[in-house]
């Protein structure tokens, strides 16, 4: 493979599919004309010529596919999505509807009367370790530390001082064990479960890993569901609710750290890339303008060293 080919594959890996340009060291470059900009379909301008010691990859139909229920930006310009969840105020308002007596488009109000008010906080939980040698989900029930690890997670939680509004769970045996134990920490907090966030494969990792390999068809079945579980979820707040909440959701590593990727609008292949201990919390924060944070990944610097795994 040449130089200029695994370049070229490498800015793909690293666009996800919405940058169409990727600067890569590669030793100095002779000038190309001076610093004007070309114009960039959709307004924006790219650079006519690298500055020293960049070399400009154009796009290439070689990236890698993704899978077809992932949406990617349409067009150039900015890396985020505004109405990635399809909750924009904007998006949401026919603009092509008059008002019959004015003949205008009450836009101000009608967009006031779409916009979300309050920030949702999301805690996801990775489920605490659990017997592996289980051949049925049934089986695999928490080890005794496994339920040191939930009683400690419980603990933290509550801890924060937050009104917490609901706790969802994967129906799983160790994710539903899990919510069971943190819950008695958090009385009176109403909890759901879901086959939704159960755990699977979500999509084709990047880079491949030798020692986990499922077959296509697994990312085929899991990969759609673990999407759905993302919209049905992951989004900014309902327009009617007025304070912020904070929901809790225990479930799996790979499902949490595809919806981290997914949320933060990072390239959904690198999820495997991210590595969450058993009991942790992962805090995401979505504003009313539809920006996201991500405040913890993983975080179990509230358990002690030696009860910390990630099996």
């Amino acid at each position: 493979m040449s130089v200029r080919r695994a370049l070229a594959l490498a800015a793909c890996g690293l666009a996800g599919g919405s940058v169409l340009l990727s600067a890569v060291v590669v030793g100095k470059q002779p000038a190309r004309g001076g610093g004007d900009s070309e114009p960039r379909p959709g307004g924006s301008a790219v650079p006519s010529a690298a500055p020293p010691g960049l070399l400009l990859l154009p796009p290439t139909a070689s990236c890698p596919p993704t899978a077809g229920w992932i949406e990617r930006p349409a067009g150039g310009g900015s890396y985020w999505d505004s109405n990635w969840d399809r909750r924009e105020p904007l998006a949401l308002i026919n603009l092509k509807k008059k008002n019959e007596e004015t003949g205008e488009e009450e836009l101000a109000s009608r967009l006031d009367h779409c916009k979300a008010k309050a920030t949702r906080h999301i805690f996801l939980i990775r489920h605490s370790q659990y017997h592996l040698d289980g051949r049925a989900d049934k089986d695999r029930t928490l080890t005794p530390l496994g339920r040191e690890q939930a009683e400690l997670t419980g603990r933290r939680l509550a801890s924060l001082g937050l009104k917490f509004d609901q706790i969802i769970h994967s129906s799983m045996t160790r994710a539903t064990e899990t919510t069971e134990i943190i819950s008695k920490h958090l009385p009176g907090v109403k909890k759901i479960s879901t086959d939704l966030l159960r755990e699977g494969a979500p999509i084709e990792p990047d880079p491949p890993v030798s020692h986990w390999k499922p077959e296509a068809v697994q990312y085929y079945e899991d990969g759609a569901r673990i999407e759905a579980a993302f919209r049905n979820f992951i989004h900014r707040a309902d327009a009617k609710q007025e304070e912020d909440s904070y929901e809790i959701f225990v479930c799996h590593a790979n499902v949490i750290r595809y919806i981290v990727c997914r949320a933060l609008q990072f390239p959904p292949e690198g999820w495997l890339r991210l590595s969450l201990n058993n009991g942790s919390i992962t805090h995401l924060v979505i504003r009313p303008n539809g920006r996201v944070a991500l405040r913890t990944l993983g975080d179990t610097g509230f358990m002690p060293p030696d009860k910390i795994t990630r099996t």
